[in-house]
Formats: C-alpha cells, structure tokens, sequence
C-alpha cells in the first residue's frame, strides 16, 4: 500500500448538525489546493481526512507543506497502511520507521483502535507491537513518558497505519465557512497578519490596496502584490483590488485642515473598501489597526473612521504589540516582504502633528468642502483588478 496523509480535524468536530458541511469544505479545498501536486483521492471518515495518492508521481513532499497550511486542520503526519493484522502491523512499523527506530534510544507503541471489530485492544496491541519492536532493535528501551520516539498505531475501518510523530496543522475553520469580507492590504507587517488571522476563521478575502502614482512607486505596488501571493499559501486564491488613490488625497490636501488628513483619508479609504465589499459580496471590512500603535489607531480615532462606513469592521490584531505581530508575520512567511523599504500611499502627505482626538462632527464638517460622491466614482472606475495564485 501506498504511503498517505493522516489530517486530524480541530474544532470542525465540534460543529453538531453543521459538521458534515464543514468538512466538506474542507475537503473541497484540499483538492483545489492539492491539484498541483498530482492525483490525490480526499476522504473523510471518524474525525480523520485521508489524502492518498492515485499515481506514482504524486509530489508527497509538496502536498504534505500545502495540508500544514489549510486552515481547519490541527495536526499532519505522513502513514503507512497495512493489513489489520497485529504481525503485519508489526512489519509495517519495522521497515517504515526503521531510520527513526535506529536512531533513538527509547521508544513507545500508542494505538487507537477506531474498529472496535479488531481482537485486540489498545494496550494489547500497543505492548505486542512494542514488544517485537524490542527484539528486533536490541538498543531500546521502552520509556512511556519522554520517550525519543512514539511509534503511532491506527487500527481504522479500512486497513491500520503506522506512522510516527505528527505535526501542526493549520488550525481555524475551513475558508469558505466564515462568508467573505474585504480586507485592506498595505505594505506594511499589520495587515498582512490580520488577513490571515481572519482567514483562519474561515473567512474568504477578498483584497483592496491603495496607490497614489507618483507619490507611491510601481516597486511599492509590486510589494503588496507579493505579499497577497505569500498569503495565498494559507488563504487560496484572491483577488487584489489595486485603487488608484492620488486625486483623493491631493483634494484632502488642498481643502482640509493638515492635523486632520490621516483621519479623512482613512475614511475615504473605509468607504471604497465598503464599496469594493457591495461588488464581491462581503460582509464586513477587516484592517490591521492596533489600538494606540499610531496615531490614527486611537479609539476616538477609529470611531471617527467606522462612521464612514455601515458594515461591520474587523480588527484581529486590535489587542496585539508589535511584537506579537511581527511573530506571526515571522511564521507566515510575509515578515521579510513587508520590511522592504518602499512607500505606500499612507505615508503621503502625512501631517507633523496629526489628531490623535477627533471629534466626528467636525471631521464631517472639513469633509464637507470635498466631492466625497464624485472623488470616489472616479476611484472606482480606475480600480485594477489582480487575482493572486501560490
């Protein structure tokens, strides 16, 4: 039999009546994702997805990555299948872990027996495995607590598999199950971290960027598109929405007061955003706002920008240092794009001494002297759209 991966489902299995539609999500979208590497049969059977090879060719190694990052799955491992029978089992775990078996010093059998149909139970079968294990590996000893290695025993309705250790999985909830909502994407670490914090929450994304030529380079645009494509690894398939952005903030320039452009920008930006979400269908915007990390962040600050819109706005990161940010930036692989060192349109005309206490009713006052209507019809129409792949 040919070697297969073992996903272990996180809190999908909590899900009551609506389990069955979660996991076919997910399923769904490791077939889509696993395309790529071949010819892979997706099952689903007590809490487990088995993804198995139908051709010789199948990339193992490239699948096993991409089953890490597929939001819904908690833990991966690589197994062997072979016949329900304890001698069987007991050669199966021979040869298949022979490398793992040889190099450490103590080790453990743990078996779960799904089939209930099988002779032996757990310990049974744990301490016959173990055992032959020990004769044929003199070097070991058996230690249940801290053991180098746990050889992993699966008796299950279709055949047993051993396999050794398993790793992490992505975690969340399949994407697709959350509904879809718009996230703003800048060039910075924040926003790349808070779309994938929302995307494990099963939320499908859709992405907007704003750019403001020539103040903001082609290199700066290229950046976030490179960050949306290091995103596709945990997110699928997006699309960018790329807004052209210079006439709005030169308008903001010329009209309102300097301590008060970050704030009216960003409630243009909020509205396009909402905008872009009525097109596509989302629910909700999500940003990359911290609470007091600057000053547009302030909680007066982010009442006046949530007036601008009606949906809902989600902040994943709203609690989080920058410390904690760049940790998660760091494991989703985005850490090193976001550094780079072009500007983005957030950094245009930025005031000396911005508003960190706005009061909404004069901000809507200084907008007052803006055509809010047409600056944004004519964003809208210049809007270039980017669909992102791994």
């Amino acid at each position: 039999m040919n070697e297969i991966i073992l996903l272990k489902l996180g809190e999908v299995v909590l899900k009551g009546l609506n389990r069955r539609s979660f996991e076919d999500k997910l399923m769904s979208n490791l077939r889509r994702r696993l395309q790529h590497c071949g010819s892979f049969r997706v099952t689903s059977k007590q809490s487990t997805i088995y993804v198995e090879p139908q051709e010789a060719d199948c990339d193992m190694d490239g699948a096993y990555a991409i089953c890490k990052q597929v939001f819904g799955v908690i833990a991966v491992t690589r197994a062997k299948p072979c016949a329900k029978d304890k001698d069987d089992i007991f050669r199966c775990a021979r040869v298949y872990l022979d490398s793992e078996l040889r190099a450490a010093k103590t080790f453990k059998v743990e078996t779960k027996r799904a089939d209930k149909r099988f002779p032996m139970n757990s310990m049974e079968i744990s301490a016959y495995v173990g055992g032959l294990l020990c004769e044929a590996y003199p070097h070991l000893k058996v230690d249940v607590h801290r053991p180098d290695l746990c050889v992993h025993v699966e008796v299950r309705e279709k055949a047993a598999y051993v396999h050794g250790p398993s790793e992490p999985g992505a975690g969340g909830l399949p994407i697709g199950m959350g509904g879809t909502a718009v996230s703003l994407l800048s060039g910075g670490i924040d926003s790349p971290v808070s779309s994938y914090m929302i995307a494990k929450r099963g939320v499908q994304l859709e992405l907007v960027h704003f750019v403001s030529p020539p103040y903001t380079s082609p290199q700066a645009r290229e950046k976030v598109v490179q960050l949306a494509r290091e995103l596709t690894a945990w997110c699928g398939r997006m699309t960018l929405h790329i807004v052209p952005f210079t006439h709005i903030q030169e308008e903001i320039r010329r009209a309102c007061p300097e301590d008060h452009f970050t704030l009216i920008m960003r409630r243009f930006m909020m509205r396009l955003a909402e905008a872009v979400a009525r097109r596509t269908g989302a629910k909700a915007l999500v940003t990359g706002e911290s609470l007091g990390q600057v000053a547009s962040q302030t909680m007066d600050a982010l009442t006046v920008s949530d007036d601008a819109c009606t949906i809902p706005v989600l902040r994943p990161v709203i609690g989080m240092d920058k410390a904690e940010i760049i940790a998660v930036s760091r494991k989703i692989g985005t850490f090193e794009t976001s550094i780079l060192p072009y500007e983005d349109c957030c950094t245009v005309f930025t005031p000396r001494h911005p508003k960190t206490h706005p009061i909404l009713a004069e901000v809507r006052e200084y907008e007052s002297a803006l055509d809010i209507e047409g600056l944004m019809m004519e964003a809208l129409e210049g809007v270039e759209r980017v669909v992102v792949r791994q």
